[in-house]
């Protein structure tokens, strides 16, 4: 599990109000801010569509990979059509996940525009899911949520979400060390990142012990308050989601598992797309190694994420050239079902906030 992304100052400083008097009605809503205006969005999404076609273009022309090209042209569509509702029902175990943790009595139809709006700038934006929260964060504050709350349970959201990735490694990584299922692996590739999965989770369930912290004086910089609201809201942020967890809301349980389960999904569907049967726990083990490539400053962790799952497969033992065409349309599949969800959700979303008048989000 990453380190929790900091609280959402800037989506929150942005609706327009103090911490302590959101925005009360439709006339004192501040406008969107710069980062998730349309035209800034589409360029970000442009970037994204224009490096995903590069990498196709290297993968079709580039000299050397005529072993990749061939398994890209012997593709099998049921298999891609199979990918795609897998991804599908990841993105909708998130939205089953997202209206629990921030609000039980928000409506249905707002948790799905919100989370398909986090989703798609997901998809363009790189930093594991953080500008996505950023976005969720400014809508809920604009529809009337408390900032603080936003805050903490934004950061709970993250932990619940990254969590099932690291206990699956745990416990995955063991049991194929201890030989009870799946491939023969060196106990570098079994037992050693199970016990990193296990030392992060430790770490970030011990976390609110280092306790929240005095508030900062009156007088102290923009730079320390800043620094001071941050460590509040990841200390009770994490203590959140500790309690949560602990409450086996079966909305979150479901979502949290389905979330990763059915992406990870998607990446054997397309290995299965190009006509290679890799073993699921190969699959499983490998994919949070790869995925810390997204970590990486690139646009849409394009390059990042690819180049993490590639070469973390294949050292667990996949065929290269199947890999990297099965890494391949599992990105694109990756990119373009969000970017569409989030589109349609995201301008349905702002439809929405102009139109009600009361905080529709002010009771949770």
């Amino acid at each position: 599990m990453s380190p929790p992304p900091p609280p959402p100052e800037v989506a929150t400083s942005a609706a327009g109000g103090s911490t302590a008097n959101p925005p009360r009605n439709a006339s004192e809503r501040s406008s969107l801010p710069s980062e998730f205006e349309p035209r800034t969005l589409l360029k970000h999404a442009l970037k994204v569509a224009l490096l995903i076609g590069v990498l196709v273009l290297v993968a079709l022309l580039a000299p050397g990979l005529g072993e990749v090209r061939e398994h890209l042209g012997e593709a099998k569509p049921a298999w891609i059509a199979v990918a795609v509702g897998l991804e599908l029902l990841s993105c909708i175990s998130y939205i089953l996940m997202f209206r629990p943790i921030f609000c039980r009595r928000m409506p249905w139809k707002s948790a799905s525009q919100i989370g398909w709006s986090e989703l798609g700038m997901g998809s363009i934006v790189p930093a594991s899911g953080a500008a996505g929260l950023a976005l969720g964060a400014w809508a809920l504050v604009q529809g009337g949520m408390a900032p603080e709350r936003v805050a903490r349970r934004s950061v709970a959201f993250f932990l619940i979400k990254s969590s099932v990735n690291f206990v699956a490694v745990a416990v995955i990584g063991t049991v194929l060390a201890l030989g009870l299922f799946g491939p023969d692996l060196s106990l570098w590739l079994t037992a050693f990142p199970a016990f990193l999965s296990v030392l992060v989770i430790v770490a970030i369930v011990l976390l609110p012990r280092i306790g929240e912290g005095a508030p900062a004086p009156a007088d102290a910089s923009k730079t320390r308050r800043a620094v001071a609201v941050a460590r509040r809201s990841v200390i009770t942020g994490t203590r959140e989601a500790v309690e949560i967890a602990r409450a086996r809301d079966p909305l979150v349980l479901i979502g949290a598992f389905g979330y990763w389960v059915w992406d990870n999904a998607v990446l054997w569907a397309t290995f299965h797309a190009f006509g290679a049967h890799v073993s699921i726990w190969i699959v499983l083990l490998g994919y949070l190694i790869g995925q810390l490539g997204g970590l990486l400053p690139i646009p849409g962790g394009i390059g990042g994420i690819d180049g993490g799952l590639i070469g973390t497969l294949v050292v667990f033992g996949a065929p290269a050239a199947a890999t990297a065409a099965a890494v391949l349309a599992y990105r694109v599949i990756l990119f373009w079902l969000p970017l569409i969800g989030g589109a349609i959700g995201f301008f349905s979303l702002r439809r929405t906030l102009a139109r009600e008048h009361e905080q529709i989000f002010a009771p949770c």
